[in-house]
């Protein structure tokens, strides 16, 4: 909630992070290091169970509460594995330094690490994008020691999760629970590798449910549209868990740990974790797609304090309030109006604006889902077609995907404001850049490519054609999001 603020530390969730090349005391600031901010990311977990139904866990009938976590530890711990993040860290040049020990490197190899779990026999692995953003090489260390170079096969910075393949097969794995059936007071299990320690098991219990703590940042020229609904809860977790696995007391995967709420950096009582079914939903939607496919109902919602409800001469703070719609979005379309009180999405209750997120999050655009509002002293049943983000109900397929990206990046065409603005006639933005050639040479997201050795480009499709037939070497030449000009060259 938005009362932790100040108290959220932001922790790169990857958790340690280890220089390779020369170590200058102080010489960089690294955005992968943990840092004191009021929310960074660094490694929660949340784990829930349902204790009348779990194993090793006596009924509340019982006159004592037995609490036998062998079984979740068990099946488990052989599924959760370590992840190394190799990456490429730009540093500041010191001229004082220099002086005396002669020019050094503009950039250096530094390495973070953090958890992931096994979600299917053949190698398929979930953790925090976080944990392997702009990752060179990605490595996979399993509980028997054994270690594989892992393949991105995407990430979704929005929900913070990332799903990664090695080539193996018999592997141990977790499967999938339900979130939505966790329940506050819970008991739950934290399993990971925090501070460089395999298999490392905590207990706690289910503290709260749809947690909204300010960790993911809204970027539409990224695309990014935080969606936070995390599990609270009070197992213990520190850097280096983040990625790995909440499970319940029957070993099911209830959540993927993600930061915590700390003033120092280390666990300070609470943690937070992405519930499965939106785990679940973004891993399904990048093995089928190469991106999730999100949808929106298209309104702004207030959550209901008691001073809203006095104002709006509401009965009750249930459900959450529509301030606003977009206009010919989903939800007006479908009859929703300003100042309606949405309380159910199906049979859900719905009381919290990350809760309703949260649901919303399972679909993909062209799904029907039904809400449940208030409209003065009448309750109204209204049926409504999800759109994506330019109001379609259309989903983009692979064939589309790959005819946006090439050596590991993404395009996108950019709009006429931006060509004004820059003063260019022709262009293409990248929307995404993972590892490849394009980001060995330097490209970042937002680079505005012009021209491809000398031949300028126009649309993203001309782009990604021409750098996929391209051989030998090669110029790019393009506008950085501050107008400056930038040529960045390499070898095919």
């Amino acid at each position: 909630m938005k009362t932790l603020g100040k108290t959220i530390l932001a922790g790169i969730t990857g958790g340690i992070m280890v220089a390779f090349a020369m170590t200058i005391s102080n010489s960089f600031d690294s955005n992968k290091n943990t840092k004191s901010s009021e929310i960074t990311k660094i490694l929660d977990q949340e784990i829930v169970s349902e204790p009348t139904q779990t194993v090793g866990i006596r009924t509340s009938s019982s006159p004592e509460l037995a609490m036998d976590f062998t079984y979740a530890a068990e099946v488990t711990l052989n599924a959760v594995v370590h992840v190394t993040n190799e990456f490429t860290q730009e540093f500041r040049r010191d001229p004082f330094y220099e002086f005396f020990y002669g020019p050094g490197e503009g950039n250096r190899k530094q390495q973070a690490t953090g958890s992931g779990v096994i979600i299917s026999e053949d190698g398929y692995i979930v953790t925090n994008n976080h944990v392997i953003d702009d990752a060179d090489n990605i490595q996979i260390t399993l509980d028997n020691d054994k270690s594989y170079k892992a393949k991105l096969v995407g990430a979704d910075p929005s929900t913070d999760i990332a799903l990664l393949k090695i080539e193996e097969t018999g592997l141990p794995f977790i499967s999938f629970g339900n979130s939505d059936n966790v329940r506050i007071g819970e008991w739950v299990l934290a399993v990971g590798n925090p501070f460089n320690l395999n298999s490392t098991v905590t207990a706690g219990i289910v503290s709260a449910k749809a947690r909204d703590i300010d960790l993911l940042q809204y970027d539409e020229n990224k695309e990014i549209f935080p969606l936070e609904s995390f599990i609270q809860t009070d197992a213990a977790v520190n850097p280096g868990n983040s990625g790995g696995a909440l499970v319940n007391v029957r070993g099911e995967l209830i959540g993927i740990n993600t930061a915590i709420a700390s003033r120092t950096g280390s666990y300070s009582g609470y943690s937070f974790a992405v519930p499965a079914d939106i785990v679940k939903k973004v891993t399904d939607d990048l093995l089928k797609f190469g991106l999730v496919q999100r949808a929106f109902i298209g309104v702004a919602l207030a959550d209901i304090s008691q001073e809203i409800a006095n104002e709006k001469e509401l009965n009750n703070t249930d459900g959450v309030l529509v301030t606003g719609l977009i206009t010919d979005g989903a939800a007006a379309d479908a009859g929703v109006q300003e100042g309606d009180v949405i309380t159910k999405i199906g049979s859900l209750t719905i009381n919290s604006v990350p809760a309703l997120q949260e649901q919303v999050g399972k679909f993909r655009p062209g799904d029907k889902i039904s809400l449940t509002i208030k409209r003065g002293n009448a309750e109204k049943l209204i049926h409504i077609t999800l759109r994506n983000k330019e109001g379609k109900t259309k989903m983009m397929d692979k064939v589309e995907i790959n005819k946006l990206t090439a050596l590991g990046a993404t395009f996108k065409k950019i709009n006429a404001e931006d060509m004004r603005l820059l003063k260019i006639k022709n262009g293409v933005k990248v929307a995404t850049i993972g590892p490849g050639k394009l980001r060995s040479a330097g490209i970042k997201e937002g680079i505005i490519i012009t021209k491809v050795d000398q031949k300028p480009i126009s649309n993203p499709e001309e782009l990604v054609n021409l750098l996929n037939s391209k051989k030998g070497g090669i110029l790019i030449e393009g506008i950085t999001a501050n107008g400056g000009k930038a040529y960045f060259g390499f070898g095919l």
